[in-house]
């Protein structure tokens, strides 16, 4: 397993996007890189790349999509350590469960942060 550099290119350019709540823009950029990645990498980007969709659906009303793609994302993202790819994962599976508790209950969401994806430094 090797450590992405997620401070330039496409990866850098996606999660910025992701930041910034262009969840459909971080997914394409993401996408970009996954389709040339080696597993077990490529598992990995595809659960971030689950989350990211996940989010352009909550953004368009589409709550079903947003919790199908949530529980993709959790099964390829939570089998990593607690971190992985240079990416802390552990802390990212924890909010997306709080997220998919949220959606489930019918909780407000309006003011509630989408999962936070930290750099292992």
């Amino acid at each position: 397993m090797k450590k992405l550099d997620w401070t330039r290119g496409e990866l850098a350019e996606g999660l910025r996007c992701y930041r910034a709540a262009e969840f459909f823009a971080a997914h394409e950029h993401w996408e970009a890189v996954w389709l040339k990645m080696p597993e077990p990498e490529k598992t990995f980007l595809q659960g971030l790349i689950q989350v990211a969709a996940a989010f352009h659906h909550l953004q368009r009303g589409n709550q079903k999509g947003t919790v199908s793609l949530l529980q993709a994302a959790l099964r390829r993202l939570d089998p990593r350590s607690p971190s992985f790819a240079g990416i802390l994962v552990s802390p990212l599976c924890q909010e997306i469960r709080e997220w998919l508790r949220a959606l489930d209950a019918g909780d407000a969401l309006s003011q509630r942060r989408f999962p936070q994806i930290q750099l292992d430094r």
